[in-house]
């Protein structure tokens, strides 16, 4: 979370964004070897020639900060794989607000739904590489590969978990216990990705949170000076320390 515990940050969305491709991130053979989300995304399904042929349609992308992957209604050409860095999905709605639906970390899938064309945006937090798959060609990989098949089936049931985990947020918690629900649920998806137990980074601004949330940029940072005076989290650069991990798994639940 970017700012001291008052600072309050806002961002410009940009809809058009140049994406820099870079050779797929694998070795000679084409197994993906130093990939670091291989263990954790749905490429774990796949190993040998399998992988070899995956990495072959796969295409590295580079999207900076505020730079936008797919835009909602655009033809759904292609799915993704997220490697490094923080992607927000959202909708814009009639009034010009944003919905925010959640936030993709490295080793998540973008483009699980089959509807013809994007039915979200989603954007880049900070500086994003993802492996880039032309939706037809992945398709046909999946007929060949029933493993990744059912990964993928995993992917979509813990992403409806998600959503579903949101919808309770939005509808029956306050402020303190909706962020203490957001602090304790990123930090239990970074940990798969040998993050820190304690410190918690937060790539998005005040006003990602609050969106996603539900709430106003001011109750946001009210509710983190709170926190803070309690002695519940620490802000500190970059992100959050959880001070007293029983209180606020207390709180979210």
């Amino acid at each position: 979370m970017t700012g001291s515990a008052t600072t309050m940050r806002t961002d410009t969305l940009t809809s058009e964004t140049t994406l820099e491709r870079e050779p797929c991130q694998a070795d000679a053979t084409g197994a993906c070897a130093i990939c670091r989300v291989r263990s954790v995304s749905v490429c774990s399904a796949l190993s040998g020639d399998e992988m070899a042929r995956l990495s072959s349609l796969a295409e590295d992308i580079h999207v900076p900060a505020r730079g936008a992957l797919v835009n909602e209604g655009d033809p759904a050409r292609n799915v993704f794989n997220i490697t490094a860095g923080v992607v927000r999905t959202f909708r814009l709605l009639p009034d010009g607000k944003r919905q925010l639906f959640g936030f993709l970390l490295p080793g998540d899938f973008l483009g699980l739904s089959m509807s013809d064309k994007y039915r979200f945006s989603a954007e880049a937090v900070d500086d994003v590489t993802a492996c880039r798959f032309d939706r037809t060609k992945f398709s046909r990989l999946l007929d060949s590969y029933p493993s990744l098949l059912r990964r993928l089936h995993q992917a979509a049931s813990s992403e409806l978990n998600l959503a579903q985990d949101h919808m309770v947020l939005l509808g029956r918690r306050n402020a303190e216990q909706r962020l203490a629900a957001f602090v304790l649920s990123l930090r239990d998806r970074l940990k798969r990705l040998g993050g820190s137990p304690v410190t918690v980074p937060l790539a998005m601004s005040r006003q990602d949170i609050a969106d996603y949330l539900g709430l106003t940029i001011e109750t946001v940072s009210r509710t983190v000076t709170s926190l803070a005076a309690s002695r519940t989290l620490l802000v500190v650069p970059g992100g959050v320390r959880i001070m007293d991990a029983a209180k606020l798994e207390a709180l979210a639940a």
